[in-house]
């Protein structure tokens, strides 16, 4: 039989996610401090809770999606709210980009109601959130992994187990990390091209048969060529990544000096109004450094 679930949190990740679920079968109940991004939903068979407390006093398994840690401890930690409608028994999944003493934070309170919590940050942005083939990537107790694996295997195309709370959360800051500076490579490439008078499409159907090439890179060069970047990552999520990244490894004394550089520029493009865009818009601000706009 399977377990009822709670959503909280219908961003832009959070509903194609959450609607996967409702198609799948799921009893699915939903939560979201704007009401109208519940109606969706609703229209597919999902039930609406007026608080995070009604949710998750009647659900299963509660899994949030939220922004980031501040915005996770606020809605996970509520005695008013979910940590006080807890009861045993329950699981807590987050798929939040967090901090991973956050995590370990969190998972502590929860677990001291005699709940379980998963973290399961995905990577993946809006098309595969809509597709179903996120990645996911996993810590916690692997017994609870197991145990709610069919609910990842809708989500995404594949679940990986990191190990204890806090490594689904290490985990997703370094492959974002890793994303992070393919991008800022591409961008670096694409503003020295254009200096040296490269034919832009011409370099990018190079790359394309070349051993740099990835899917990311097929992926983002129609917007590179429009020269128009709506967000399906957006800029600001990325540059909030980076920094969690390196406060990851000031922790441990891994060193990270082009996570490091990287950073200043995602912090600079944030700060001339590029957040809101995808992160490719980082070639927009490389651009602009360099004369080209």
């Amino acid at each position: 039989m399977k377990p009822t679930i709670g959503w909280i949190g219908l961003g832009n990740m959070g509903i194609p996610m959450a609607t996967n679920l409702v198609k799948a079968g799921y009893d699915l109940t939903v939560y979201n401090r704007t009401a109208a991004k519940t109606e969706s939903l609703q229209a597919l068979g999902a039930k609406a809770a007026t608080s995070a407390r009604e949710l998750v006093e009647s659900v299963d398994v509660v899994i949030t999606m939220l922004s980031d840690s501040a915005t996770v401890e606020a809605v996970l930690l509520d005695e008013a709210g979910v940590l006080g409608g807890l009861r045993a028994g329950q699981t807590v999944i987050d798929m939040s980009t967090i901090a991973p003493e956050t995590t370990r934070k969190v998972a502590e309170a929860v677990q001291a109601r005699g709940v379980s919590l998963l973290d399961a940050p995905v990577s993946g942005s809006v098309k595969p959130a809509t597709e179903g083939t996120l990645v996911i990537l996993v810590g916690g107790e692997q017994a609870i992994y197991e145990q709610h694996k069919p609910i990842f295997d809708v989500l995404g195309k594949a679940s990986f187990y990191f190990g204890a709370n806090g490594q689904g959360s290490n985990a997703k800051l370094a492959i974002n990390m890793m994303l992070g500076l393919a991008l800022q490579g591409l961008s670096e490439a694409l503003v020295l091209g254009e200096k040296t008078g490269l034919d832009r499409q011409t370099f990018l159907e190079m790359v394309g048969q070349t051993a740099v090439n990835s899917p990311i890179v097929a992926m983002k060069t129609p917007a590179i060529l429009a020269g128009e970047h709506p967000a399906a990552f957006a800029l600001k999520h990325m540059e909030k990544d980076f920094g969690l990244a390196l406060d990851a490894a000031k922790s441990v004394e891994a060193a990270l000096p082009a996570t490091s550089a990287a950073h200043q520029t995602f912090v600079a493009a944030k700060a001339n109004g590029l957040g809101d865009q995808d992160i490719m818009a980082i070639l927009l601000q490389l651009e602009a450094m360099s004369g080209l706009k």
